[in-house]
């Protein structure tokens, strides 16, 4: 394939890029499906999903339509004014959930800045300064931002930027009982991840956040699912908390939202939304055409009942035979998840060689993830087809026997 400009390869990375990222030695080109080929021309499958983003593979044909229509038409206009695919989003969403009002901006860390400034404004508007605190889950991930990162419970992250804000606590995950000694009437949000992600894909108990929203409701604490991975259709319901049946007053969504394109919302309902008043806070992107048009089409393709039961369907193919290839070469003990997001854990044998895992499935034409060092990560496209399920699991076994036999 012809370039249109100078070649580059991966060596170009080690030169221009800030060198916060180790990737791959390939550079992916071109996507189909869930299939993708490299600059060599090497077909790989994606069950990586550009880490639980591309919800619909790549170049799925109704993103793609919506995109470049919406291109010919209006690139970006500012929230000087309103535009028409954000205001269809935001009736889109509001109408599938729980909340009245939606926020618009473009990542998942900045979806998340504006649920926990929302919660502080509103304990400050009714209560006073003095109920600030916000109790976070240990080993959870909420974004980069100096905000989000200090919020998120893995202090490798945040450790070595300066100061970190204050008045945030991290609570063990899914233990209720931590969480009760914790949260005071000082306490103005709680903030969980129904699934934890980036550190192994663990699901929370149902009665850890049923008792997680009664305590938040004793305490006029606000209650915020940060629903970046687990949100849009990844679980079997268009939202992780539907699939738990608790509903909080903040919810964060982003990557599946735009399938690619980079987007991010904040959900909450008029009574917490009107405190955020005019230029109380803003952002320059969010909401902008393209990516709301892009999020309208990705929300008319997932919000159906044959791709949200396909999603569970999958689940179990999925979970059976990674089961069987855990169990037939002893690499994991546990899968765990829910819907499209799973999680292998690796055996005593094999903790702390994730990356072991995703160099041997690259080899095979395989792309998967990690989560943390002794988990692997799967999260595929909503809609990937039978026939790249089973071509790709059974690259991950051939790529299970190479590493346990060498």
């Amino acid at each position: 394939m012809s370039a249109p400009h100078d070649p580059v390869q991966r060596a170009d990375f080690d030169q221009v890029m800030v060198p916060n990222y180790a990737p791959a030695a390939f550079i992916p080109v071109r996507g189909a499906g869930s299939r993708v080929w490299d600059q060599a021309g090497r077909e790989l499958i994606d069950f990586a999903g550009g880490i639980a983003v591309n919800v619909l593979g790549h170049a799925h044909p109704a993103l793609v339509g919506a995109l470049t229509e919406q291109a010919n038409k209006l690139w970006h206009v500012s929230n000087v004014f309103t535009n028409e695919p954000a205001l269809r989003l935001a009736h889109k969403l509001v109408d599938a959930t729980f909340a009245d009002r939606a926020f618009f901006c473009n990542s998942g860390a900045e979806a998340n800045e504006a649920a926990f400034k929302l919660a502080r404004r509103v304990a400050h508007d009714r209560f006073g300064p003095e109920k600030h605190e916000i109790i976070a889950t240990v080993n959870s991930f909420h974004g980069r931002t100096l905000f989000t990162v200090s919020v998120g419970g893995q202090p490798k992250y945040s450790d070595g930027f300066g100061p970190k804000i204050t008045g945030i606590s991290h609570v063990p995950y899914n233990d209720l009982e931590a969480l009760k000694a914790q949260i005071s009437d000082k306490t103005c949000a709680v903030v969980i991840e129904p699934i934890q992600g980036e550190s192994g894909v663990v699901p929370a108990d149902v009665a850890y956040l049923q008792g997680a929203r009664e305590l938040c409701d004793k305490h006029n604490a606000l209650l915020i699912f940060d629903e970046v991975q687990t949100g849009v259709g990844r679980t079997g319901e268009l939202f992780a908390y539907q699939h738990y049946g608790v509903t909080p007053d903040i919810l964060s969504s982003a990557k599946s939202l735009g399938g690619g394109f980079p987007i991010g919302a904040m959900l909450t309902t008029n009574e917490l939304a009107k405190h955020l008043t005019v230029g109380t806070h803003g952002t320059t992107y969010g909401g902008n055409p393209l990516a709301c048009a892009v999020a309208n089409a990705v929300l008319d393709v997932v919000n159906t009942p044959e791709v949200l039961a396909g999603v569970k369907a999958k689940h179990q193919q999925f979970k059976t035979r990674l089961e069987q290839i855990g169990e037939k070469y002893g690499l994991f003990t546990q899968v765990r998840g829910v819907g499209l997001l799973i999680g292998c854990v690796l055996s005593e044998a094999w903790k702390g060689k994730a990356k072991d895992v995703f160099n041997a499935a690259e080899k095979e034409g395989l792309m998967v993830l990690q989560a943390g060092p002794d988990v692997v990560r799967f999260a595929p496209s909503l809609v990937v087809e039978e026939a790249d399920i089973k071509e790709g699991l059974d690259r991950f076994e051939r790529a299970a026997a190479k590493l346990t036999q060498a």
